[in-house]
């Protein structure tokens, strides 16, 4: 069974607060304090919104500014339950932990690393009483393990509010041994540490991986079971998880890894989500060569990556045998690797290394980019042509079958939509908050989106007896992701509600009408979970639509294109829910 971190969901609420003061830590580090009404409950056009928490000790909250100081044109949408980010062009948002949250006081602290580069840094520059300030968040918040012998810390400057946090509110009581690289010592601060902890102070450039993964590796291995938490720059990270999970053998619900910023796509280190959100994505001078993808591809498919950072300075012929590929062969993929940084080295008699984009395929989130199922959509659009042509799927031209066909008898393949689909237990106040629930007490579950409907309702305090509408791979797979799993009847039949979560966006119309002709036989009220346009923060956007194509032979299905599938399955559309983040629950009802 998958492993998995504990969250507790909030609800997501714009809110505006004001500059009280501004305080300087330490050379390198500024605070701003920030108060104001909406930390308190209040109401905003009619709506009651619930005061600020931020309980985990590395919550995080987003700052929303301008490129062009119109702030609030840059402001997302304040939904009933939930945010809305609309397109707005001179938006930038930046992520950031609260070092302090003061109830009593109706204060928010929130430390900026002094570092001269970017906005919000440049905001907390010149922030003065009065100033205003909006922000989102958090949107949930990590629940840490009951019983841990001891737990790391480790990070750069940019993760000193969380380690600050945490060891002056102690959310749990085991020994906490911290380790922080800084620029100099002057970025050093005081802790509260106890009997028991310990603390490293290591100076080294921001970003050094070489420096921040000697020093994790010189930390005593302490006995017990425990708990492992980092935040730095993201690459300088990479080879940090890959020592924790490989040899200190660390399960992955008991480390928490997370890049705060990314030297290269922004060289300025604030708390946490330096890259622009909201910057629209810069079109390239002229359409970039799909060779760099296709190699890198192969290169993590034959184990090339692996193998030079199990082995480094491994020499192309003791590679080529590593791997049981003749040398030749070998040799017509090296050269392009090493033209975009996977590997370094090889030719001069050094051996070879890991470069930069190499370092990053270390890490698995990345390399589902080139290996799982988003990198086989990608390759199903070489029939983008023919399909668009014939009105069907590139996925069904490129396999045979359709994906629905593809993912019903392959587990990893439907895991991956599973684990797609975690972020949607962020999105589901609204839903969970609906009084549809208040006559519910059977409810029917479908679509890779079931675990994290279950876990919404759960978390919302709504305890219907629920029953899953899957086959048995799907069920199989879902069995390990949704909570307390023994508690779910894993068959099909009669409900109150039946509720299909990401159901529709792996199937073809055809498909799609057939699951919802099915679910009219066990249910007369159905929700349909699904996104409706893209994710306004996403730099991806513009591809949403052929990503849908790819998998389904149609476009992203908008509300009136899921209204009319549900109207020709004998269905009628009673309302639409807004979750946020362009994902809409539309309540149908059997006509």
């Amino acid at each position: 069974m998958a492993a998995q971190r504990a969250y507790t969901t909030h609800p997501l609420v714009l809110r505006r607060v004001t500059v009280r003061r501004v305080l300087q830590v330490t050379p390198r580090m500024r605070r701003v304090v920030l108060g104001g009404e909406d930390l308190a409950a209040f109401t905003r056009d009619g709506i009651s919104r619930p005061a600020f928490a931020a309980p985990g000790f590395d919550d995080h909250v987003k700052l929303i500014l301008a490129a062009d100081g119109d702030v609030h044109a840059a402001l997302p949408a304040q939904l009933p339950h939930g945010i809305e980010w609309t397109p707005a062009e001179h938006r930038l948002t930046r992520d950031y932990t609260p070092r302090r949250v003061d109830q009593r006081a109706g204060e928010l602290h929130l430390d900026f690393v002094v570092h001269g580069e970017g906005p919000a840094e440049a905001w907390s520059a010149s922030a003065r009483e009065g100033d205003e300030l909006w922000f989102v968040g958090p949107k949930s918040s990590l629940r840490l393990p009951e019983r841990l012998d001891w737990i790391l810390l480790i990070g750069d400057e940019t993760a000193l509010p969380a380690i600050g946090r945490f060891l002056d509110e102690r959310p749990l009581d085991a020994p906490a041994h911290v380790l922080v690289t800084v620029s100099d010592d002057a970025a050093r601060q005081e802790l509260a540490l106890r009997d028991g902890d310990t603390a490293t102070w290591v100076v080294a450039e921001p970003g050094d991986a070489a420096a921040l993964e000697a020093a994790v590796r010189a930390l005593p291995v302490p006995p017990g079971e425990g708990y492992a938490w980092a935040a730095a720059e993201s690459r300088a990270l990479l080879p940090v998880r890959r020592y924790l999970q490989r040899e200190r053998k660390l399960p992955k619900d008991r480390l928490n890894i997370t890049g705060y910023w990314h030297r290269e796509e922004a060289t300025d280190p604030e708390a946490e989500g330096t890259a622009d959100a909201g910057a629209a994505a810069q079109s390239p001078a002229q359409i970039p060569s799909p060779l760099p993808w296709l190699a890198a591809r192969a290169a993590l498919q034959l184990g090339v990556v692996d193998a030079v950072a199990d082995a480094p300075g491994l020499l192309p012929g003791a590679l080529a045998a590593r791997l049981g590929v003749p040398g030749p062969r070998i040799d017509v993929l090296l050269p392009l690797l090493a033209t975009y940084g996977v590997v370094v080295g090889g030719d001069d008699g050094t051996g070879l290394r890991l470069g930069p984009a190499g370092e990053e395929l270390l890490d698995d989130h990345e390399r589902e980019e080139y290996t799982g199922h988003e990198a086989e959509l990608l390759l199903s659009l070489a029939h983008l042509a023919p399909a668009l042509r014939n009105g069907t799927s590139p996925w069904r031209l490129a396999s045979g079958t359709t994906l629905l066909g593809t993912v019903a008898h392959d587990a990893e393949r439907y895991g991956e939509l599973v684990e797609e689909c975690e972020q949607l237990v962020f999105l589901l106040d609204g839903l969970t908050a609906d009084p549809l629930w208040e006559e519910v007490g059977t409810c029917l579950l479908t679509g890779p989106g079931s675990a994290s409907v279950a876990a919404a309702l759960d978390g919302a305090g709504r305890r219907p007896r629920l029953r899953v509408a899957e086959d048995s791979v799907p069920a199989k797979v879902l069995r390990e992701h949704v909570p307390a799993p023994d508690r779910i009847d894993w068959t099909a039949g009669p409900a109150d509600v039946a509720v299909a979560a990401k159901a529709l966006a792996h199937r073809t119309d055809e498909e799609a009408m057939q699951l919802l002709t099915r679910l009219a036989g066990w249910t007369r009220t159905a929700v349909l979970v699904e996104a409706s346009r893209p994710d306004g923060l996403s730099p991806h956007a513009a591809e949403a639509a052929l990503h849908a194509y790819a998998a389904t032979g149609s476009p992203l299905r908008d509300s009136a294109a899921v209204a009319a599938l549900a109207n020709r399955s004998g269905w009628e559309v009673e309302r639409t829910i807004a979750l946020g983040w362009g994902a809409e629950a539309t309540v149908l009802r059997r006509a």
